[in-house]
């Protein structure tokens, strides 16, 4: 009579190929945390840059010898420069004299990036403004 081998028994309590999975779960779980994280970054970078582009603009409409359309015209410059031109579609300047000194506004309305710089167009406001300066 052969002799056959004793037959294992198998358990549901056995760690016996759970690494792989295991590799899987926790691998596709920390990428998806670091790309949101990294796009998270992103998303501070573009409302700094826009915010600084919008600063700047009204800095130049500011000036005694310059226009609205001056500082309308180096935001879109400094905001194309830096992440493109789809940020730099919606900019406005006015000339606000409700407080004591009168001041430049410059507002830009942004996309959210959501998908590295692809964005939900017109969510973010961001204003910028300097005193408006004169000759006398």
């Amino acid at each position: 009579m052969p002799r056959t081998k004793p037959r294992r028994r198998v358990s549901f309590g056995e760690d016996i190929g759970s690494a792989p999975v295991e590799f899987v779960l926790v691998g596709s779980l920390l990428t998806v945390l670091t790309l949101a994280v990294m796009q998270f970054g992103m998303a501070i970078y573009v409302r700094n840059v826009v915010h600084y582009a919008a600063v700047e603009g009204a800095y130049e409409a500011a000036l005694a010898d310059s226009s609205e359309a001056a500082g309308a015209e180096r935001t879109r410059a400094v905001i194309t420069r830096a992440i493109g031109t789809e940020y730099a579609q919606d900019v406005t300047v006015s000339t606000d004299r409700t407080g004591r000194y009168p001041v430049v506004r410059v507002t830009v309305h942004a996309p959210l990036p959501v998908i590295g710089l692809i964005g939900v167009p017109g969510v973010w406001e961001v204003t910028g403004s300097a005193p408006l300066e004169s000759f006398g």
